[in-house]
């Protein structure tokens, strides 16, 4: 199906990545559907939800990489300072050939999948260089190892005549963010990128990925389910639910007062500091819709403990609060001071 796209309209000059009423859809029905936000130059924007929510393809959208047989439709643009904006929805082949690894990169989830078992990590580095640089192979190369020493890859220059299998896990995500980060491009999109590391190899591979990203200056688009993560790691968060935006703002902001039910139900299971023995692991009732089964109204409402009538029937549309935050919920003034506490008080005794 040929992509229908959303007319241009202006934006700040801050803003670096634009998405209007973006809509990807499968045989199984809508991934995402009907999302508007920015990307900021230079912040680090989380994404967030529960699985199926629509936060890997939404993040593979923006840099062009939707999946064969997918239907899409919206906006993706690229904008400038000093080049031309760039439209990914409905782009040729071409076009995002010449934006990957220039202005854009990804650092996917499974590091071992995204490098060639047969060429060694330094070649692969090189030939990203040189594909950008046009330098010579001898240049390129001593760019690749100095990228990989940046990345914390101790006797790079020898570690760069290896082969992928011939690394560690951690090893292999450091020379993704090192592939990623060493043309200096805008955006970088990392999809889950420590999901398959141990969990004390973590939080130094998030700390070096947002230290490499703000080195060339680039903004972080990071998909994950950890509100942890968000919390050290975010300038921004967009919580996503079903395909569709349910609250995003300042990441102080939203994580210290949610204004939609499902943001403070996703607060509300984090495990506490200190657990308390014989203390249930608080959770939210029920699961997600699946696409092919998706309700009328608010998508959230049949787990919400605040939904009403007009929940169940009337989708909500992103609206602009008080505080320059934005979220989907009819009835986000009526949550109380500690809206968390109350959602979790209601769906654990229904």
């Amino acid at each position: 199906m040929k992509p229908e796209s959303v007319k241009p309209e202006k934006v700040s000059s801050d803003v670096l990545l634009s998405v209007r009423d973006l809509r990807i859809g499968f045989d199984s029905g809508p991934a995402v559907r009907g999302l508007s936000f920015d990307v900021r130059r230079g912040e680090v924007l989380a994404v967030v939800g529960e699985s199926g929510a629509g936060k890997s393809v939404t993040a593979r959208a923006l840099l062009g990489m939707v999946p064969r047989g997918a239907s899409l439709s919206g906006s993706v643009r690229m904008h400038g300072p000093g080049t031309a904006d760039v439209e990914l929805v409905g782009a040729q082949r071409a076009t995002l050939a010449a934006l990957w690894g220039r202005r854009a990169a990804l650092v996917p989830q499974d590091a071992l999948s995204a490098l060639s078992p047969v060429h060694t990590v330094g070649d692969q580095l090189a030939a990203a260089v040189r594909s950008v640089r046009g330098l010579s192979r001898g240049r390129a190369h001593a760019v690749a190892v100095a990228a990989l020493e940046k990345v914390g890859i101790a006797d790079a220059a020898r570690r760069a005549r290896a082969y992928p299998h011939e690394f560690s896990g951690g090893m292999r995500q450091r020379a993704v963010i090192a592939m990623a980060t060493v043309n200096e491009p805008e955006l970088v999109v990392a999809d889950e990128p420590t999901t398959a590391l141990d969990p004390e190899l973590r939080g130094q591979i998030l700390d070096l990925l947002v230290e490499r990203c703000d080195a060339a200056g680039a903004a972080l688009v990071l998909v994950t389910h950890d509100l942890g993560v968000v919390r050290s790691h975010a300038d921004r968060v967009l919580v996503m639910y079903a395909g569709r935006h349910a609250e995003s703002g300042p990441v102080d902001e939203v994580l210290t007062r949610p204004h939609a039910p499902y943001t403070a139900g996703l607060l509300a299971s984090l495990p506490p500091d200190e657990p308390l023995p014989g203390r249930r692991l608080p959770a939210i009732s029920g699961a997600p819709p699946t696409p092919d089964a998706l309700p009328p109204g608010c998508a959230f409402a049949p787990r919400c403990p605040l939904a009403d009538e007009r929940c169940r029937t009337e989708l909500p549309e992103p609206e602009e609060t008080y505080d320059s935050r934005a979220v989907s919920c009819h009835r986000w003034r009526e949550l109380p001071e500690s809206p968390a506490q109350l959602f979790l008080e209601k769906v654990t005794t229904a």
